[in-house]
């Protein structure tokens, strides 16, 4: 029961699921099936975190890496140019405990 209570609290607050209201079936089915996914991706990311030492939240995690930033330039004189900000060695631990891949310049 703890662990429903739990799920709900990540739901309305972590996860910032607000109340949504819905009239039709399969909006109400789609809604949920989103809240779901939300709550298991949030499970997903804190037993990984937590299976690799990180003491830090999934809320804090993505807080972290919301600040890797993706640049593309235009310019007059030619092609576009990409760039992805500085990863810090904090950030690339994330990553690598999430199992997810640096991001790079595409």
């Amino acid at each position: 029961m703890a662990d429903i209570e739990r799920g709900f609290k990540v739901l309305k607050s972590e996860s910032e699921i607000g109340p949504v209201y819905r009239r039709l079936p399969d909006r109400i089915r789609a809604h949920a099936q989103i809240c779901f996914m939300a709550l298991h991706l949030h499970r997903v990311m804190r037993g990984k975190l937590k299976a690799a030492g990180a003491r830090l939240s999934p809320e804090r995690a993505l807080e972290q890496l919301a600040r890797i930033q993706h640049h593309r330039i235009h310019s007059a004189q030619g092609e576009p140019m990409t760039g992805v900000s500085t990863i810090a060695t904090d950030k690339a631990e994330m990553l690598s405990a999430l199992g997810v891949k640096k991001p790079a310049a595409s």
